[in-house]
């Protein structure tokens, strides 16, 4: 809104042309994100309150003391990170770049799909939800649009290809068929983001550390200087999700504030399948999904070890871990919950900068 509208003054203000610069408006997008965050916070916290009596439902199944701990805290926090993202996003963004709103459309369509399962976890007063299907429907219909309309904007062939880390000059076409590739990414990273948030300031962390290294990867690919440094592929326009992501960074910050432990709120839903949409929507107009692989690498193996829990105990009735997902676990350990979820942030640092050492090694 503000590049709309002051950008073109450059030519009568010189301060102006600062917004040619998707840096000075990715700093502006951070800061104005976490004052939304810090003003909108304890409004938003105390309207939840106000509707929520009893809090998120606690699962009975779950670590005995977040049944005492945990109970009474409001859920919906997610709606305070879209809010904060989504205003700056419009403030600072060149909206008449598409990636930007095919970002935003799986974000919000993801969070909508969040909203609603909260809303009914809330109504019913159990930890259900939204059917299982009727989610993954929804979350395939958002990704697939917004699959084909960002490869659309690709230039040819890379909307139809598939690149490897460190594998320079490596693209595997997929053709017609790519689109459905990406949307697997969206969907796959919304719902491990989903799975990892279980404790205070577990998901919100690393996914500022992804969105902090994917920011900077969408600033170089979509910059051709540096992309042909770097002998990456150059998507142009890309560059503008920097802003985006920044502004993300900037809400997570602020949402932090009220979830670091003891947490006043909990993102819910609404926060962590719009989150881990976004990323990987990302990943997507960046051509950078299997990356998003490394520098999420924290959520992959939260989603693992769901999937070889629930593998093997079909299988033999025993169990690989005390439970999962696998932070659930060390909990069952006796390890204090800010001891996982720092220690879980140090392990989604280390896989940010390795994320970004893939963008160098030739």
């Amino acid at each position: 809104m503000l590049y709309a509208i002051l950008f073109p003054m450059a030519g009568h203000v010189h301060v102006f042309n600062l917004f040619r610069y998707i840096t000075f408006r990715a700093g502006g997008a951070c800061l104005t994100a976490l004052i939304i965050s810090f003003w909108a916070g304890p409004r938003v916290i105390r309207y939840l309150k106000s509707v929520q009596r009893h809090g998120q439902p606690i699962r009975t199944d779950g670590p005995e003391r977040h049944l005492i701990e945990k109970k009474g805290t409001p859920t919906m926090g997610g709606v305070l990170i879209l809010i904060a993202m989504g205003l700056s996003t419009l403030i600072w963004a060149d909206l008449h770049n598409g990636y930007i709103w095919g970002v935003l459309l799986v974000t919000f369509g993801y969070g909508g799909i969040g909203f609603a399962d909260d809303f009914l976890k809330l109504t019913k007063r159990n930890t259900k939800g939204v059917p299982g299907r009727v989610k993954l429907v929804a979350q395939a219909g958002i990704g697939l649009v917004a699959a084909v309309w960002m490869t659309r904007l690709m230039p040819a062939p890379l909307g139809s290809e598939l690149a490897l880390p460190m594998l320079k000059n490596v693209l595997i076409p997929f053709g017609i068929f790519f689109p459905l590739v990406a949307m697997f990414v969206m969907m796959g990273a919304s719902n491990a983001v989903n799975l990892t948030d279980g404790l205070d300031g577990l998901a919100i962390v690393p996914t500022m550390i992804a969105a902090a290294v994917f920011g900077l990867i969408a600033y170089l690919v979509g910059n051709k200087i540096f992309a042909g440094y770097l002998e990456i592929n150059f998507i142009p326009g890309s560059g503008e999700l920097t802003v985006f992501l920044s502004a993300l960074v900037g809400a997570g910050l602020g949402f932090l504030w009220f979830n670091a432990p003891p947490a006043a709120v909990f993102m819910g839903d609404t926060g962590s399948l719009s989150l881990g949409g976004a990323l990987g929507a990302v990943a997507v107009a960046t051509k950078n999904e299997i990356v998003l692989a490394i520098v999420g690498g924290l959520f992959v193996v939260e989603t693992v070890s769901v999937i070889v829990q629930v593998f093997w105990y079909k299988r033999t009735g025993r169990r690989v871990f005390l439970m999962a997902p696998l932070h659930h676990h060390f909990e069952k350990k006796g390890w204090a919950e800010p001891t996982i979820v720092i220690r879980f942030w140090i392990i989604a640092m280390i896989l940010g900068l390795v994320g970004l050492a893939t963008l160098k090694i030739r």
